[in-house]
């Protein structure tokens, strides 16, 4: 069996990376946050995401549970793949994870940084820490059917509207998952109108809108006064790349957009 590992951080977009990965390298079994998936569907474990605090949740991930673990090492002896995928937060977790499944040792490690680009890394770190929104790589009826014998045996609703579907994907709202993120208006406004200073063509700072509904989206207008064959295109392009920057530093979050309205211009 070749085994190969997809790691980054927490919120990077590992399990969204998984299938895509999977299909392209003819990966036909998914090991991922306590669960094994084998040609697109569960067979095996329980996720991590349904457990009710972060501590249970990594034991959960790196198959501390002996009968967990025993689960998920006798479905891979009865459906032997080939290749394997088996993702972590890192290099070490991924190790444990091997050791505890009696997988082999040769491993094929893949940052997410080479197969995902680093604003797409941002935009999914900024969903999980502002909506704790966690995805499963498996469909949506393999879910339902895990989540229906759990109501069975628990006798408890622990799934009910908090789901989403992303195409193969699944998108779950785990009971340990933090709040949300608010930013004021006027912190937003501050920032902005310190970077538009720092350009002398920009005469005030007329609007701004903002939405952190799905990803973080700016919308701002501007007043410029231009000297006379002002490259308009370049300086909207700084602009918007200063802007983009100043919110990753100050507000630690990445902007999917950033448009500029130019409400009125002026030339001298």
């Amino acid at each position: 069996m070749e085994i190969y590992a997809l790691y980054g951080t927490s919120g990077t977009g590992k399990s969204t990376s998984a299938l895509e990965l999977a299909h392209r390298m003819n990966i036909d079994a998914i090991i991922d946050d306590g669960i094994l998936i084998y040609q697109g569907r569960k067979v095996a474990g329980t996720s991590a995401k349904y457990e009710k605090t972060k501590i249970q949740a990594v034991k959960r991930a790196i198959f501390h549970y002996k009968e967990h673990a025993e689960e998920v090492r006798r479905s891979l002896g009865e459906i032997q793949p080939s290749r394997l995928l088996v993702l972590g937060t890192s290099q070490r977790m991924i190790g444990r994870i091997v050791e505890a499944l009696h997988l082999p040792l040769q491993v094929d490690f893949i940052p997410i940084e080479s197969i995902k680009p680093q604003q797409e890394i941002e935009a999914a770190r900024y969903v999980r820490e502002t909506m704790g929104k966690h995805t499963i790589p498996i469909p949506r009826v393999e879910v339902e059917k895990d989540f229906l014998q759990r109501l069975i045996s628990s006798a408890q609703q622990i799934f009910s509207s908090k789901k989403e579907v992303i195409g193969e994907t699944t998108v779950v709202h785990p009971p340990f998952s933090g709040g949300r993120i608010m930013i004021h208006p006027q912190v937003l406004r501050k920032i902005v109108e310190a970077t538009c200073d720092q350009f002398d063509e920009v005469h005030h700072v007329v609007k701004i809108v903002s939405s952190f509904e799905d990803l973080p989206r700016f919308q701002v207008s501007i007043a410029l006064q231009l000297p006379y064959m002002t490259n308009i295109p370049a300086l909207i392009h700084a602009l918007q790349s200063t802007l983009y920057k100043e919110a990753q530093y100050c507000l630690n979050i990445a902007p999917a957009s950033i448009d500029i309205v130019v409400s009125s211009l002026e030339l001298s």
